[in-house]
């Protein structure tokens, strides 16, 4: 496996064995199953969105290894598992399943660890590669690109809704790029690294917790984590919040695709 940094001495080891199992339940399930097979909708979601089999084969092997490491999961499948612990995951499985399913390399594991309430650090695994990135909420070794203004960032987004087209195409032509790789962590994951300068839900309101949670990743970074209409993103195991997540490599760049969103004047 490849470390992007010193995960393996510092990181909580229900979320090492969580990333673990993530690993091995995706290499197994592309293995045995068609992507057909792999993309059957097979309940709705505790999220209340489809879920997909890929989503259960390596949602199971989550849970069950963090529960056996003595730790609470939210997930966005089963939702609150609840073990009685002050230590809860917030998981997403496999964030871009439809990639994942069809056998597109852009799908990520990806957690948040919350104590008594509280983020302390997150990791995204490159499912298809195992390349890991991790983070406390203090400390990270990566660093974003420090890039002020849309009119000279890298942008990816979530694909644009009918609901949000407007907020949407201000984006897509005030920036210098735009990248749509439907994968929200890796998309995260890359601000925080500095290979792209801001990741953008513009305004759809799709982001869920674990969508975001892990993005304590760029937080750490130097970079900024808000909502594009203000509202506070915290613990909550009610998986029918949603936010529209601006995650950027400065606070500025941040608030011009905020008011790019609101069409603040």
């Amino acid at each position: 496996m490849i470390f992007s940094n010193a995960v393996g001495s510092e990181a909580n080891t229900a979320l090492l064995a969580a990333a673990d199992a993530a690993v091995l339940a995706h290499r197994n399930a592309l293995a045995n199953h068609s992507p057909a097979e792999l993309s059957a909708i097979t309940m709705d979601g505790a999220d209340g969105t489809p879920t997909m089999l890929i989503d259960v084969l390596v949602e199971d092997a989550i849970i069950t290894a963090a529960t056996a490491a003595g730790v609470n999961v939210l997930s966005e499948e089963r939702g609150w598992v609840d073990i009685g612990s002050a230590v809860t995951l917030v998981v997403d499985p496999v964030d871009g399943s439809a990639n994942a399913a069809a056998g597109i390399p852009l799908a990520c594991f990806s957690a948040a660890v919350a104590v008594d309430g509280e983020f302390t650090e997150a990791m995204t695994v490159w499912l298809h590669t195992d390349e890991r990135w991790w983070a406390s909420r203090d400390h990270s070794e990566f660093r974003t690109s420090g890039c002020r203004s849309v009119r000279t960032a890298a942008v990816s987004m979530l694909r644009p809704h009918p609901r949000n087209w407007s907020a949407w195409t201000r984006i897509a032509e005030s920036a210098t790029r735009i990248r749509i790789l439907s994968c929200s962590t890796l998309d995260a994951a890359f601000v925080a690294t500095g290979a792209i300068d801001a990741f953008v839900d513009a305004g759809s309101d799709t982001h869920r917790l674990m969508d975001i949670a892990a993005t304590i990743l760029v937080a750490a970074s130097g970079g900024t984590v808000i909502d594009a209409f203000d509202r506070p993103i915290v613990f909550d195991t009610d998986l029918t919040r949603r936010w529209s997540g601006i995650v950027a490599a400065t606070p500025e760049l941040a608030a011009e695709l905020r008011a790019l969103i609101q069409e603040i004047q």
